[in-house]
Formats: structure tokens, sequence, C-alpha cells
């Protein structure tokens, strides 16, 4: 793995010795194997000599056995494919180590754990565990049980100990110093985050939940538009070959100091910034333009595993991400060091350009959106994370799940990240706290505001939507691939006490929101559709409500558009005119047809369509927006073989373009954690009712229920994909 290179004397003058950042890479000896003691003769020391017939007790050559058969279940960690042992702080583990005799009464010695370079006691990245009656450090060890020269240790880490890779040394008490046991990388150990144990920062108290927001290694991400929510799969992978090596490696790219590491919270913080390339060189390269010649697309990627090993093994940001690759990546580095996350998504996600409470959508005078006026955006969905944890910095009762987002949108403390933002602090308005917490609460539950344009370019408030920002936060449901509506925990319901006493709190800590004062509508309109397949006809029904005492004639205009998920226009399509008249406390519905061969020529790669219908009707202006996500054809997988750890199966993934265009420059990924490794496959044509069908051979590493995942991106179609689950026996 690379890294970059430092002068060495930068730190003079301001530190004794140089900050330590770098885990996995050390490039000097950590001890001599004999080390006098203070006092001793310097460089001519040597270990005592002992009486004749005693022999000097030392370790047999390779007789430190870390015992990973008995910790690794015991520590949740098996999956992991890697040679050392990988425990959760906070927990006993076991060391066997074997002397060339018996221990006798006089005999004294300890183990040594070392992180990082120029390990220190004081900080916690040198530690040293004594098995007797002298005093040792923080992390407690007894011998739990001996048999001849074999000697088995019980050691229990501190709940706080810093998070990565120790190396593990035996140090042997003699009369004139410390006799250590050779650098043997076969003893390494990972320490991670530990979600079963209550005095660690990330406790979670419920075990359904520890097991889907560290173990499970598959997700779903929910993406789409409220009314026509999608889903795909997403492959966190956190137990692949050489994923918590990357995840490391992260850490140390970013120069974060190793004795900050056992802190979550400036861990998270760390990684919300170094996932996105924006200030500091980070994993993934955000890119919105719909040119992904120079990388791979979004939508092309199956999982982390690949983003993660890319970028550990060349130094060199990943191309490209947008906002779900971002959250996948993020839930991947969180789960494999052992913090429980999850993804999130909030629908109709506020983007606003200016600090405030107020989404501004400015209008032309004929009713049509102004898209060169309009700065601030609604995506139709954005995501971000949540970690669990709690925050001794902040009140009591602002703990549990808190937001990170590693999207480069804002700058936080000078770089492009956000979070952790306590939910419950954003819930109840508490926005003095940190980190970031103005920004998160903008983007669930901003205002829209609606402007008419006059022709000198003056402004007037005709409408303000209180519902339409954050209409829903979901995440993945435990245990299942449901959404759960986890809207409750970030506001309340819309008007209630409760909501108009956060939102005064909210105003009080600066965020502006909209005061204008309209008289109430005698006439609404709003727009519904039912989901529609990439391809079909779309019928947007409208609907106009005249709660007035007298008839009313509205001139009205619908305008669409393909857009990209972050609400930019890709394309105009053409616009409609209509006239309909509203009898006196009555609703008049309205049809409206957008036929395939219309909104196709202008689809490029986005799948959404963006409705919106304006109206006059005398003196009064309405509005209402629709957002239609047109889903796309799936990919059907096919398992074969026998389902057991180590015998050969296939994988069949079959697709039939039922389109009416061909789909050309087609690229094929397949992957599944603990089954096989990503692959790909590339087709340069599928014509109309034409079928591919492409065959792959797996050995599956892992037992339980595991999932494959295919994804199929080309020029002019994206988002088709498909997975199978397979329940492997051992």
């Amino acid at each position: 793995m690379s890294r970059p290179t430092y002068d060495s004397n930068s730190y003079r003058g301001r530190y004794t010795e140089p900050v330590p950042t770098s885990n996995l890479v050390n490039d000097v000896e950590d001890f001599p194997e004999f080390e006098p003691f203070e006092g001793e003769a310097g460089p001519e020391a040597t270990p005592r000599m002992y009486a004749p017939g005693q022999e000097p007790l030392s370790v047999v050559n390779g007789g430190v056995d870390m015992c990973q058969q008995i910790n690794k279940p015991n520590h949740q960690t098996s999956a992991y494919d890697t040679p050392c042992l990988v425990v959760r702080r906070g927990l006993d583990f076991l060391v066997r180590v074997t002397f060339n005799r018996p221990l006798t009464g006089e005999d004294d010695f300890q183990l040594e754990f070392l992180i990082g370079s120029n390990p220190s006691i004081t900080k916690g990245s040198q530690v040293v565990v004594t098995f007797g009656p002298r005093a040792g450090g923080r992390w407690l060890g007894n011998i739990q049980d001996q048999q001849g020269a074999t000697v088995t240790l019980s050691i229990k880490p501190s709940a706080d100990a810093i998070v990565g890779k120790f190396r593990t040394y035996v140090a042997i008490v003699t009369g004139g110093g410390m006799q250590r046991t050779g650098r043997d990388a076969r003893t390494d150990m990972y320490m991670l985050f530990n979600a079963w144990c209550p005095e660690d920062a990330v406790f979670y108290p419920e075990e359904s939940g520890r097991r889907e927001y560290t173990l499970n290694d598959c997700g779903v991400i929910y993406q789409g538009s409220v009314g026509s929510m999608s889903q795909r799969g997403w492959m966190f992978g956190q137990f692949e070959q050489g994923v918590l090596d990357a995840c490391i490696h992260i850490l140390d790219a970013s120069r974060m100091p190793i004795y900050d590491r056992g802190n979550v919270i400036k861990l998270v913080r760390k990684g919300s910034a170094m996932l996105n390339s924006q200030d500091d060189n980070g994993v993934l390269v955000g890119n919105w333009s719909d040119d992904y010649s120079m990388g791979t697309a979004p939508t092309l990627w199956t999982g982390s595993v690949q983003i993660l090993l890319k970028y550990a093994n060349t130094g060199v940001p990943v191309c490209f991400a947008q906002c779900w690759v971002f959250a996948g990546v993020f839930n991947t580095f969180l789960r494999c060091l052992g913090i429980p996350s999850r993804v999130v998504t909030n629908f109709s996600s506020a983007h606003d350009n200016t600090g405030n409470l107020k989404t501004d959508l400015i209008f032309k005078a004929d009713g049509s959106p102004d898209t060169r006026r309009t700065r601030d955006s609604i995506w139709n969905y954005h995501c971000w994370n949540e970690v669990f944890m709690v925050r001794p910095d902040l009140p009591p009762g602002l703990e549990g799940w808190q937001v990170v987002d590693a999207t480069p949108q804002e700058t936080s403390d000078g770089h492009y990240r956000c979070g952790p933002a306590s939910v419950i602090a954003i819930k109840e308005g508490l926005l003095c706290h940190p980190f970031d917490s103005c920004f998160v609460f903008a983007e669930v539950n901003s205002d829209v505001v609606f402007h008419k344009q006059d022709r000198y370019g003056n402004l007037t408030a005709y409408r303000v939507e209180k519902t339409h920002i954050g209409q829903a936060v979901v995440t993945k449901a435990e245990g299942s691939d449901t959404p759960h509506d986890i809207t409750h925990i970030y506001k309340y319901p819309e008007g209630s006490p409760d909501d108009i006493r956060v939102m005064a709190c909210a105003e009080e800590y600066g965020l502006e929101r909209d005061h204008s004062e309209l008289s109430d509508a005698q006439l609404t309109v709003s727009i519904s559709a039912e989901p529609v397949q990439l391809g079909l006809d779309v019928t947007l029904m409208v609907d106009f409500q005249n709660l007035g005492d007298h008839p009313k004639t509205v001139h009205a205009h619908l305008a669409g558009s393909v857009i990209f998920y972050t609400g930019v226009t890709a394309n105009h399509l053409q616009g409609k005119h209509f006239t309909v008249t509203v009898a006196a406390q009555q609703t008049e519905r309205v049809m409206l047809k957008i036929t395939a061969q219309e909104y196709q020529p202008h689809l490029g790669s986005q799948h959404c369509l963006h409705f919106v219908v304006t109206g006059q009707a005398d003196d009064q202006s309405v509005s209402a927006i629709k957002v239609v996500n047109l889903l796309a054809p799936t990919l059907t997988l096919t398992v074969s073989g026998m389902p057991r750890v180590q015998q050969e199966m296939f994988v069949t993934v079959s697709f039939t373009n039922h389109l009416t265009f061909p789909l050309q420059n087609v690229s094929l990924a397949i992957e599944g954690p603990g089954l096989m490794h990503y692959r790909t496959r590339f087709y340069s044509i599928i014509d109309p009712q034409a079928s591919i069908s492409w065959k792959e051979s797996f050995i599956p590493r892992l037992e339980g229920t595991k999932r494959l995942m295919s994804v199929m991106d080309c020029s002019n179609l994206h988002q088709v994909f498909g997975t199978a689950d397979v329940v492997i026996s051992s």
C-alpha cells in the first residue's frame, strides 16, 4: 500500500517525536530482543547467567498461539478473511504460550501489545499485560491454565482500546533486563470496536440489531421517489480479504494520530472526510455529470470491496461515486471496524445554498419553471449513514443514532464531511450541538416556497409547501429487505405542537424560515401517478379542488423534464397547456398522458421524470410537483450445485431486452460476499427481444444465508440489477 512521504524533521520544535499516524507500515524494529533495565550497564548488558542446572526461561520457536479457533467465534469475527486474529475490545481473548520448561514461582513474564510507530504506554499504543502480583497496564491478564510448559493466558483489553492492528511480544524478566520474542507477523492482532460490550462507546443493546448493523455484509439501499420507491442491493463485504487492512489504510492516509483511533467520534468524523476525495485525496471521486468515460459509472458498482481494495492498492481516488456509493462504502468502513451502522435514505431531500429553512422555486409569468434563476434544489432522494454510539461530548439524552455523511456537499471545520450529528438533537431542534446538526435539520425540515416572477424580475411568494421535504426517511429493516420508515425519529408530525416548538427553537439557532402571509387558498392542485415501467406511457392524474362558493376556470400548464436524481434538469419535455373549470366545492380530475415516444428520446441514462403543474384562476396561482421514477427491467439469477462450503457451485445471469431500442456497450458485474469475488462481462449490443446468458462458477467460503448480486449498465440504460439468496451449509 502506498503512502505519502513527509519530511522526517517537520515535527521538530513542536513535538519531541513525530506524531505516529501509520498503523500498517512500520520501518523500524519495536525493541531490541534484549533490553537492559535502567541503571544496568549500557550496551554491554546481557541476560543474567543462571546457576548450574537451572535453565533460563524462554519461548520456544513459534511458541505463541493466538488461539484463533477459540477466540474468533467468541468475538464474532470468524468471517474475517485474514490470517491474523481479530478481536473486539472489552472482551477476554486467549493466548497460548509454550516455554522451554514449566514455569516456576520465580519466573516473571509479560505480554506486550504495540500499535503504530513510537509506541507509548501513556498514549495507549504500548500495552503491558502482567500475570502475577506485579502491576501492569489497563488491559487485564491472568493465567487460565497450565499444562507442562504450555500456559494459556486470558487477556481482557480495555473497552476504550485503540482500534487497529497490534503487534504481539512475550517479554521475560531476567536479572538484567527484558528478553523478548522476535517480531512474528503471525501473532499480529486486529482490535475492533465492540457493540457487545456495555462499557464500549458503540454498545448496542439488542442482539438482533448487533447482527444487522455490525455483522450483516449485504444490504439494501432505497432509491426512486416517494410513491415510486425502488431498492438496490449493496454488497458491503466487510469481511472479505484485504478489506480490514484497506479500512486501516484509509486512517493511515488521513494521517490520523494512532492514539485517537479508539475515540469513535473522532474516527467516524475522519472517515466521513476521507471517503470523498474533495480535499484530502480520499477514497471516492463524486461525479453527477453523466459522463463516466474516465472511470466506472456509479450505477455499475455492486458493492464496496473493489472500491476499497483499489484505493488501498493504488493510493489514488476511485472514479466514480454518487450519494448511495459514498454511503455504501462508508457503511463497509464502519461495520468492518466494529461500529454499528446503517444506510438511510431521505426522500425529497432539501439542498439549500443559503443555509436556511427555505427551498425557493421560481416560476415565470406564464407558469413554467425558471430553472436559470432557481438556485436551490430538491433531490429525489439522498443517502447518508447513521452510527450508534454514546456522545460524552453532548448533554445526556443525545446518544444513540448519529448522522454521518461522506457525500461532499458542505465543508465542516474546513473539510467536506458531515457529522456525527445526534438524531435526537435534530428531532428536538437542539442545533447548537456538534456536529453539523443545522445542515441535516434543513435536509429534512425545509419549506418549499413557490415564487412568481413578474416582468421586472420581482418575486412574489404565492405558496408555501411544508410537507414536501423529508417526506420519508427509510432504512432497511432488521432481518429483512423491507423498508423501515424512521421519519418519526427525525421529526414530529407537521403542524403538531411539538413541531411548532422545534421549528421555533431552530430559528433561535439562526435557521431562517419563511413567514410569508398568504391568504387561505380557495383553489388547490395535486398530482398523482401509478408506478410505471420504463418504456410504457405515463398517466398523470391532476386534481383541482375548489373550496370556494363560485366556479373557477383554471388556465393551467404542465412542464415536464428528465432530471438527475439530484433534481437538476437533464432534458426538457414538450409542455402542455390546458384549461379546466371546477365547480364550487368540487374536485375536478384531469388525466394527462405522456407517451413513451414523447419521453424516451430525451431519457439518456436517467430514469426520473419531473412534472410541475401551475395554474392561474382569477388572481390566485396554484402549483404542484410530481416526480415519476421509471422502473427498470431486472436481471434473473439462477444458482445451481451443492450449497456447501468449499463445494463448487454455479450462477447464471440471464436477461431479455423487452424494450423497443437496442442496449449498447453493455457491462455486467457480479459478486457475493463469502461466495465469489467481483467478476465482469461485456456485450457490445443487446437488440430488442434478444437474450443473454452468463454462467460463472464459485466456491463458497462461509456458511449461512448468502447473497449474489449482479448489475447491468450500458450507455442508454442504468440501474438494472438482480439478486439471488442461497443458504450454504458447513
